[in-house]
């Protein structure tokens, strides 16, 4: 492995391991009571407390870089959400954090980079919140971009399965250095990380493809219209956030679709950066729907891509040729 970024790259997965550890304790709080109430904040007090560690961590050891998080604390500086706070607070306790004054505040507040050129970080404290509320799949995600391009990527899958073939256990961190390739490693051990490699699969047709578990998030209409043009027979693996990034990236699925669901939307860089540099490492492509590299360098978004394609290379060309085949006026 390059020694360029190792250092981040060991940065990154201590704040990852951490904010995991964090979003655990909480979604154990998780009661059916609460999930039947839909009653979000569980997943907000994680989601904070995730964005707090990270961004902690990432100050103390490089204090000169911006990070691009997804939270602020506006809200929590308000008088009336003070045992929402004290709430937060706590749960950084459970994992050896102690908040002072507006420590808290601070470090989230710390997220509030708007990206662009230069070098930054960019952070998911929980990508697939109504996953995580539900007891499915959720992920942390943390990438490090420099000049537009992601040189460390870090996914932590507390709920994905460390063996494809078992549901227990439980637990993967997935990491990547740009040219270094992708490894995976339980999240609980200490063990010799694994290196891993998509998938050799070149027929569409004995491909398995993933896609969000949200249809509010991907056309699952128009993916199943592109699946059937591939004679793709098996049915679409449902997931929550970058763990389907991880699922490509380790060879369990072949194609995962982030298909636009409705015209103008345009994608956030913290849902994607750690889980693309996973996958490129992991020898895979990663394109938007019009087969043009995503760019991150404009800012939170990706505003110059149209939806996000990733597969394990082999298929990419066929996919996108069905991709376009399956456009009409009504698709975004």
């Amino acid at each position: 492995m390059s020694d360029q970024y190792q250092q981040e790259l060991d940065w990154a997965i201590t704040a990852v391991r951490q904010a995991a550890e964090i979003c655990r304790n909480v979604q154990r709080q998780i009661t059916p009571d609460i999930m039947e109430k839909k009653d979000r904040s569980p997943v907000t007090i994680a989601d904070f407390a995730s964005q707090a560690a990270i961004c902690r961590h990432l100050m103390t050891k490089a204090p000169d870089d911006a990070i691009v998080g997804e939270e602020d604390a506006t809200e929590l500086r308000k008088p009336e959400n003070a045992p929402f706070v004290e709430r937060i607070e706590s749960e950084l306790k459970r994992v050896g954090i102690e908040p002072a004054g507006e420590d808290l505040w601070n470090w989230i507040d710390r997220g509030n980079s708007t990206g662009g050129t230069g070098r930054f970080w960019t952070l998911d404290p929980i990508d697939g919140t109504k996953g995580f509320i539900s007891g499915r799949q959720y992920a942390i995600s943390l990438a490090l971009i420099v000049d537009g391009q992601i040189k460390v990527g870090v996914l932590g899958c507390p709920n994905l399965p460390v063996s494809p073939e078992q549901d227990e256990p439980a637990g993967v961190l997935l990491t990547a250095v740009h040219g270094a390739g992708a490894m995976i490693v339980p999240l609980d051990e200490d063990a010799m990380p694994s290196k891993i490699t998509v998938s050799a699969i070149q027929s569409p047709a004995e491909a398995c493809f993933c896609e969000s578990a949200e249809s509010a998030h991907s056309s699952h209409s128009r993916s199943a219209r592109i699946a059937e043009r591939l004679n793709i027979t098996r049915p679409a693996v449902r997931l929550d956030s970058q763990a389907k990034y991880a699922e490509v990236a380790r060879g369990v699925a072949d194609i995962y679709f982030r298909l636009p669901a409705r015209k103008g939307y345009v994608e956030r860089i913290w849902d994607h950066a750690g889980g693309v540099l996973v996958v490129e490492e992991a020898g895979g492509v990663v394109t938007d729907i019009d087969g043009r590299p995503l760019e991150f360098q404009h800012g939170i978004g990706l505003s110059s891509n149209r939806g996000v394609l990733v597969t394990n290379g082999q298929l990419h060309e066929q996919v996108l040729e069905a991709v376009a085949a399956t456009a009409d006026s009504e698709t975004p």
